[in-house]
């Protein structure tokens, strides 16, 4: 009994040291994880954030009008054009 209790004992200790550096690494891990996580959730506040200035009708009128000299058309420009669906029985 002496015997293995002379063995346990070291492997114990080395299996609690064993545990302890694993932890650490796991828990140093989950840190990385959880700041990359809040980078990203930072990100997409940011991008959220530059769809709505992006979306806004009067912007988008600007940008069409300003940078891509696009103009409204002119009621006489517009052309309509109506389809009519025939029924398949007749």
């Amino acid at each position: 009994m002496a015997v293995v209790m002379t063995l346990a004992i070291p492997f114990f200790l080395f299996l609690t040291v064993w545990q302890t550096g694993r932890y650490a690494e796991i828990d140093s891990e989950l840190r990385s994880l959880d700041m990359e996580q809040q980078a990203l959730v930072n990100q997409n506040k940011r991008l959220i954030s530059a769809i709505t200035v992006l979306s806004v009708p009067e912007r988008i009128e600007r940008v069409a009008t300003e940078e891509l000299y696009m103009r409204k058309a002119r009621s006489d420009e517009i052309m309509r054009i109506e389809l009519k669906r025939e029924g398949l029985g007749g």
